[in-house]
């Protein structure tokens, strides 16, 4: 079967193709992936065909030439190879199905209900868009002509009025350029008084007599109870525009808009308890619940990179092959694995990474190093989110109060999940857990219901 063909099979596969995924995070072999290739079994039900061979010689039955006689009961000859056993001994077959991090981030999405949205943190690239940005100054051709324009027609229509209304307030009984002058700008109408005077000696040119003489009104009020002032786009409507005073100040030139283009980046400091304490059994529910973590938000994200970090009373950076494997026989402090991530994190600026420390262990911890030490550090790191996942199998210890003390300092608090994970079962819970708490709608109704059954609900 080509790849096309598995493609194709595991999206007909529907609800199981979840059961499939949430499976292979719980119980299958993450060996068999790596950073760019996840491997997901797929259950393959063979169901047998019949086939009739012509060239067989006789029947099945018991008869002298080979022929079944009536009544005579069917015995089947065995086959090379049959043994005995007992039913459902071996191991169903099963094809694989390989997916990218991103396709593995869409069916975890899906999967548990998920709605993750990384943010763009880090400028990659600044880039021209549209001419849609304007300065005062730019080469000739890009003048751009209609906003030249515009500013110069609002100008003109902030300058403009009606020149045969002011000029009749020089016909008032009595009144000269400064009554005038008075009684325009209290209209709020923009004339100076330079051109009234200009208009009042035309006026007395024409008449041979002075201004104040002139009296076709006895006063303004019986100017203005009889005329309208027309306004200046009624004027423009009717007789049309003859120009438009332009000046340079009015002058755009048509610039691209800068875009930033800004990379969806991730820095994940995984912290894991290396102690003597940390058997095997609690070590591979580490690496199941911070695999697929890693798997996820590489695909969420256009980089992602992932620094490991083991710790017993001191802690040490780890390539990831060592991460899940490395014990140590020391005790347990973990706020020295605290101290190292912060140390880490300042390579990369919160104002430029998304920023994830997830810890894990079995909640045994030196004394009150949690209370006094763990908290305020965890309390004075800037990131979208951190988690910590107890693994306990059993009834756990006594003296494992990390978990519990954590979740009361940080309560509800959106940027601090805890997860309890005590069997494989509960690693998909824990996952939801962790990774719904930095999702924008990861604690609606439904995703609420579905964790009240499972270890890894907070």
């Amino acid at each position: 079967m080509g790849l096309t063909e598995d493609r194709e099979r595991f999206r007909e596969v529907g609800e199981s193709r979840r059961e499939d995924l949430a499976e292979f995070i719980s119980r299958g072999d993450l060996g068999g992936s790596d950073a760019e290739r996840i491997r997901i079994p797929i259950k393959v039900v063979d169901l047998p065909a019949f086939e009739y061979d012509q060239r067989a010689a006789g029947g099945v039955g018991q008869g002298g030439d080979g022929q079944p006689q009536p009544g005579q009961p069917v015995e089947p000859e065995p086959d090379d190879g049959d043994e005995a056993g007992d039913p459902g001994e071996e191991g169903g077959d099963h094809e694989y199905y390989e997916m990218d991090p991103e396709e593995f981030a869409r069916e975890l999405d899906e999967a548990l209900g998920l709605d993750l949205e990384p943010k763009g943190k880090r400028v990659v690239e600044e880039v021209e868009g549209d001419f849609t940005d304007t300065a005062r100054a730019g080469p000739r051709g890009t003048l751009d002509v209609d906003e030249f324009f515009k500013r110069g027609l609002k100008r003109h229509l902030a300058t403009d009025f009606d020149e045969a209304y002011v000029r009749e307030g020089l016909f008032v009984d009595g009144a000269d350029v400064d009554d005038v002058f008075a009684w325009a700008r209290g209209k709020g109408i923009p004339v100076s008084r330079a051109w009234i005077a200009d208009a009042a000696a035309t006026l007395e040119d024409e008449r041979g007599e002075p201004v104040a003489a002139l009296d076709r009104w006895e006063s303004f009020d019986a100017l203005d109870a009889e005329l309208d002032r027309e306004p200046v786009t009624h004027r423009i409507r009717r007789e049309g525009l003859e120009s438009v005073p332009f000046r340079r100040e009015d002058e755009r030139f048509r610039h691209p808009e800068v875009i930033e283009k800004r990379e969806r980046n991730v820095v994940v400091i995984n912290v894991r308890d290396a102690s003597g304490s940390m058997r095997e059994t609690k070590r591979e529910l580490v690496e199941r619940v911070f695999t697929p973590m890693d798997w996820y938000l590489t695909g969420k994200y256009d980089a992602a990179e992932f620094r490991y970090v083991v710790h017993d009373a001191e802690a040490w950076e780890v390539d990831r092959e060592e991460f899940f494997g490395v014990q140590s026989g020391g005790g347990t402090r973990i706020s020295s694995a605290y101290d190292l991530a912060e140390e880490i994190l300042e390579e990369y600026p919160y104002s430029e990474w998304n920023r994830y420390v997830f810890a894990a262990g079995d909640s045994e911890n030196a004394g009150s190093d949690t209370t006094n030490n763990v908290i305020p550090t965890m309390e004075s790191i800037d990131a979208n989110l951190q988690a910590y996942v107890e693994t306990q199998p059993g009834d756990g210890a006594a003296n494992a109060r990390h978990a519990d003390e954590v979740e009361e300092a940080f309560g509800d608090a959106d940027d601090v999940a805890v997860a309890r994970v005590t069997e494989p079962d509960d690693v998909t819970d824990a996952i939801y857990e962790i990774l719904s708490t930095e999702s924008a709608e990861g604690a609606d109704a439904g995703g609420a219901a579905r964790r009240t059954d499972g270890g890894g609900s907070r």
